[in-house]
């Protein structure tokens, strides 16, 4: 069984890893133990900040940090990060593209019994739609680990989503590579393609092994970028398998989903069914009942691949 970690805790530990290699600081509000920031203020206290539960002003402090030539983190949940910080990211970090790298944990469903006030599933919707954003979202955490490079090493704002969640470890840090603007295919296949995100990519895969008993042959596809998303991957598998699926922990309304829709339509139009949430806020409770009441499971995808595959022409 492989081992489960939270890319929460994967990042925390990048952080304080990566300090040892590159000058960045980091920014909390109030929330070190739980954004695993702690990690990085126990490696390197001296560039470390609480900022308190002021996450506006917390992004505005960063904002300037990144205009004075560092490397600013910034961390909270995703609520508070994407949704009550959006205007300061928009204005102060977006709109002059300074190089300001969000960490936003305790995204999704997954957060469980915290509830929906916490459960932020609009927060790649609305960090896409920043010019010049790049929004990542990691499957695991050994990707998490390699998105936290990738985005020092990239010069512009960053959005990165964590989650609270255990999740299983899916690749090999030792030779798993990584690059912004690039997916993965995972697992080849001729019928439907499945693009998942985050931690939807292991239900895809056990999605893929469930429609193979069935004489269905699935292509995975991790997409760990969601903007720029990988235009000619996606074109590539929507023309060579006629159709696609995508399953996302984020609501199906301007998210990833979208996202591939959206490329599709404009170069390579098939069939583009989505999984993810519908319209709907999230509940507290444990996470394995949530998934399945959302429809955030293998089974939800199988059962779209196969209404998919009835679409195409």
């Amino acid at each position: 069984m492989a081992e489960k970690i939270a890319t929460r805790e994967a990042y925390g530990s990048a952080l304080a890893e990566f300090g040892d290699k590159y000058n960045i600081i980091v920014f909390d509000a109030d929330l070190a133990e739980a954004t695993k920031t702690i990690k990085f203020k126990k490696a390197h206290p001296e560039r470390f900040f609480d900022c308190g539960i002021a996450e506006g002003n917390m992004l505005g402090v960063a904002a300037g940090a990144a205009a004075a030539g560092m490397i600013p983190f910034v961390s909270s949940f995703a609520m508070f990060a994407a949704g009550r910080a959006f205007e300061q990211i928009r204005n102060s970090i977006g709109y002059p593209h300074l190089n300001v790298k969000i960490g936003a944990t305790h995204a999704g469903i997954t957060v469980g019994e915290d509830g929906a006030t916490h459960q932020c599933l609009e927060d790649l919707a609305l960090m896409r739609t920043i010019p010049g954003m790049v929004v990542l979202n990691p499957a695991d955490a050994v990707e998490a680990r390699a998105a936290v490079e990738a985005a020092i090493l990239h010069d512009g704002p960053v959005y990165m989503r964590f989650g609270r969640y255990a999740v299983p470890v899916l690749f090999d840090q030792n030779t798993y590579k990584f690059e912004i603007g690039k997916g993965i295919t995972l697992a080849e296949g001729k019928d439907v393609t499945i693009a998942a995100t985050g931690v939807m990519v292991e239900q895809a895969l056990i999605a893929k092994e469930l429609l193979a008993n069935d004489g269905i042959s699935a292509r995975v596809i991790n997409c760990a970028t969601i903007k720029p998303i990988d235009r000619a991957l996606l074109c590539a598998a929507a023309q060579e398998t006629g159709c696609i699926v995508t399953a996302e922990e984020h609501s199906i309304i301007g998210g990833f989903g979208s996202a591939v829709a959206e490329t599709v339509s404009e170069t390579c139009p098939v069939p583009v069914l989505r999984v993810g949430t519908n319209d709907v806020f999230g509940r507290s409770g444990k996470v394995p009942p949530l998934m399945e009441l959302y429809g955030l499971t293998a089974a939800n995808i199988v059962e779209k691949a196969k209404a998919a595959i009835a679409l195409k022409k």
